[in-house]
């Protein structure tokens, strides 16, 4: 009786294992199917991707800098043909 008891439960376990391995898989599977189906519908959306946004911030903040310099020499020049035109 004890060898069969044993047998049993190794069955049990090993059904078990397997159970949890097929789960794993599906899990897995269902990840996948997700992840694609997410993206598609993003792309249909014409959602921006986050490395893209990243890049065009950067290259706003880099005209803005470049903008604020030019404004800066603008000032200058203005003042010196302000003191140019009126030397009194």
């Amino acid at each position: 009786m004890v060898q069969t008891t044993n047998r049993f439960f190794d069955e049990v376990a090993r059904l078990m294992n397997d159970a949890a391995g097929a789960a794993h898989g599906v899990r897995r599977e269902f990840e996948t199917l997700f992840r694609s189906q997410a993206e598609r519908v993003l792309r249909e959306l014409d959602v921006v991707r986050r490395e893209d946004f990243e890049a065009v911030k950067d290259m706003a903040r880099i005209a803005r800098e470049e903008n604020e310099a030019l404004k800066a020499r603008v000032a200058v020049l203005e003042a010196a043909v302000a003191r140019t035109a009126n030397p009194g």
